[in-house]
C-alpha cells in the first residue's frame, strides 16, 4: 500500500469499528499492522509473531510462502486472540482488501473476547510465547541444539492429545523455579512428588508387602485423555528442562484449541459481519465490485471438503431467519416469537462450539440446500456412502469430535507393573492411521523411557502395537 492508501485506510477504520459496534460487536482495543509477506507468513507458519524455533515450522513457511509465490493461495491477514488484539495486514492488499479484512478482523475478535471455550485462554500469549523461546533457547546453549530439537519432535508429534477440560496448568509437577540446573539431580532426590511411587517401580526395597503393592498400582485409577500432561508429570526418565518444554507445548497448545473447536462458527461470524458492515460503510463503485468479487471468492464451495466460511456463514443467516420468521411449526412447538434473531446469534456466539453448532442448527433444509454429503474413499476411487441428512449431520459431528483427532486414553503408566506405557484408542468408527501409529510410538517412547503398547481397533478387529525401543510389534487381541 502507499503511504496515501494507508492514510485512507486509518481513516476507514474509525468507520469500520463504530459499524460494527452498531451491530452489537464488543471487541478489545485493536492494533493493526501492515507487514511484507516474508513477515506474514513467517507468523503463519509458526503461528504467532514469536516463538520457539523448529524445523516444522520452517517447513510450514516453505510450503505456505511457495504457494503464495506462484498465485496458488494468499493470507490476507492474521488475527491474534490476544488483548490488546494484533492484527497483521499483507502490505500488498489493496485498500478495498483492508477494508474488508478490517472488518473481518473485528467480528473475530468479538468472538475470541465472547466466545465462553475462549475464556481460559491466555490473552498475553504473544509475551508469553516470547519468555517461553527465550527459555528454550537457553535449554539449547545448555544442552545443545540436537537434544532440544529431538524432543521437541517427541512433544510435537502428541501435542493434540490434551485435554482442555484440565486448563490446570503445571498442577502436581515439580516446580521449575525450585530447581537450579547444577544442582537438579540433589534437589530432585530432596521433593516428594506425585510420581515418586511409579519413580521408584524396578527399584527392590525390604519393605515387605507394602512395595509389593506399590510396584502393582495402576496409575492413573481411571484413563486420562491428557496424555502430554501425563508424560509431563510421570515421566520418570524426564530432566527437569525436558519436562519445562513439555509443559510449555502443552501450554501453547492449550492456547490454541479452542480456535481448532470453533472454527466453522468463527469463521462463519467473521463472513457474516463483515459483509454487513462493507454492505454498510461507503464504498466507491468501484470498490463495491471488488468487495463483491473477494466475497463471492471466501464462501464459494469446496470440491473436497467442508468451506467453514461458506457453512458457518449459511448457517449462522438460517438461525437469525428462523428465529426472526418462525414457521408456524416452530412457534407452535418452541413458543418463537418472532424478532429475535439478532439476539439468538448473539446467543449462540456466546455459548456454542462446532459440535454443538452442527447437531443443534445444521437442519434438514440447509443440508439439502447446501447438497452436503458423505463420501469416502472405496478402493481407488471417492464415492458418495450418505445422504439421508440426520447420518450426514452426524457424521460432520463425528469428523469435528476432539478437533478431528483419535481419543487416545491413559489407561495404565504401570503395566505389567513395570512402569510401561498403555495406552487406549476410543474408536469411534475411524480406525487410525497406522503408518503415522508407528511413526508416532517412538516419539511416546521417547518421552516415557519404557515399553508402549497402544490399543486400537482396525477393520473391526482389536490389535496392540507395542514399541519397545528397537522395533514395532502387532499382536491380535
Amino acid at each position: 500500500m502507499t503511504s496515501e492508501e494507508i492514510k485512507l485506510f486509518q481513516e476507514s477504520l474509525e468507520q469500520i469499528s463504530n459499524k460494527a459496534r452498531e451491530f452489537g460487536l464488543d471487541f478489545y482495543e485493536m492494533r493493526f499492522e501492515i507487514i511484507p509477506s516474508d513477515i506474514i507468513y513467517t507468523f503463519g507458519a509458526y503461528g504467532m509473531p514469536t516463538r520457539y524455533s523448529h524445523w516444522s515450522f520452517g517447513k510450514a513457511f516453505h510450503r505456505m510462502k511457495t504457494q503464495y509465490d506462484y498465485n496458488l493461495s494468499k493470507i490476507y491477514e492474521l488475527v491474534i486472540n490476544s488483548d490488546p488484539c494484533y492484527a497483521f495486514l499483507l502490505d500488498g492488499n489493496l485498500l478495498i482488501q483492508n477494508k474488508l479484512v478490517a472488518a473481518h478482523v473485528y467480528a473475530h475478535c468479538d468472538f475470541f473476547k465472547n466466545n465462553q471455550w475462549f475464556r481460559h485462554t491466555s490473552r498475553d500469549m504473544v509475551e508469553s510465547m516470547s519468555r517461553n523461546a527465550e527459555r528454550i533457547r537457553e535449554y539449547e546453549y545448555r544442552f545443545g541444539r540436537e537434544r532440544v530439537e529431538s524432543l521437541l519432535d517427541s512433544a510435537l508429534a502428541i501435542q493434540e492429545h490434551i485435554d482442555p477440560r484440565y486448563n490446570i496448568g503445571r498442577q502436581g509437577a515439580p516446580q521449575k523455579k525450585q530447581c537450579k540446573y547444577d544442582k537438579c539431580g540433589q534437589e530432585i532426590n530432596k521433593r516428594v512428588t506425585p510420581y515418586d511411587d511409579l519413580w521408584n517401580i524396578g527399584i527392590k526395597k525390604d519393605t515387605g508387602n507394602e512395595n509389593a503393592n506399590k510396584k502393582n498400582k495402576k496409575l492413573p485409577s481411571e484413563p486420562e485423555k491428557d496424555l502430554l500432561r501425563f508424560i509431563a508429570v510421570y515421566g520418570r526418565e524426564l530432566e527437569e528442562w525436558e519436562r519445562d518444554i513439555l509443559f510449555i507445548v502443552r501450554d501453547e497448545m492449550l492456547y490454541f484449541w479452542p480456535q481448532v473447536e470453533t472454527k466453522i462458527m468463527n469463521e462463519g461470524w467473521a463472513t457474516l459481519w463483515h459483509s454487513r458492515i462493507m454492505r454498510e460503510i461507503n464504498l466507491s463503485e468501484e470498490e463495491t465490485i471488488e468487495f463483491a468479487k473477494m466475497h463471492a471468492g471466501v464462501v464459494q464451495k469446496s470440491r473436497s471438503g467442508l468451506n467453514p466460511y461458506y457453512i458457518g456463514l449459511k448457517i449462522w443467516e438460517d438461525i437469525e431467519k428462523r428465529w426472526d420468521k418462525p414457521s408456524a411449526e416452530e412457534k407452535k412447538k418452541y413458543g418463537r416469537l418472532g424478532g429475535q434473531g439478532r439476539e439468538k446469534i448473539f446467543e449462540v456466539r456466546e455459548t456454542e462450539n462446532d459440535i454443538s453448532f452442527i447437531r443443534n442448527y445444521l437442519t434438514k433444509e440447509l443440508v439439502e440446500e447446501l447438497d452436503l454429503f458423505l463420501f469416502q474413499k472405496v478402493y481407488t476411487k471417492w464415492q458418495v456412502v450418505e445422504t439421508e441428512w440426520e447420518k450426514v449431520r452426524e457424521g460432520f459431528v463425528t469428523m469435528l469430535a476432539n478437533g478431528g483427532f483419535p481419543f487416545i486414553m491413559v489407561e495404565d503408566g504401570n503395566y505389567k507393573g513395570d512402569g510401561e506405557l498403555y495406552l487406549c484408542h476410543s474408536h469411534d468408527g475411524r480406525d487410525l492411521d497406522l503408518y503415522y501409529l508407528e511413526k508416532t510410538l517412538p516419539h511416546v517412547y521417547r518421552l516415557w523411557g519404557r515399553t508402549v503398547h497402544m490399543e486400537t481397533v482396525v477393520d473391526n478387529k482389536k490389535l496392540l502395537y507395542s514399541y519397545n525401543g528397537t522395533k514395532i510389534l502387532k499382536q491380535s487381541m
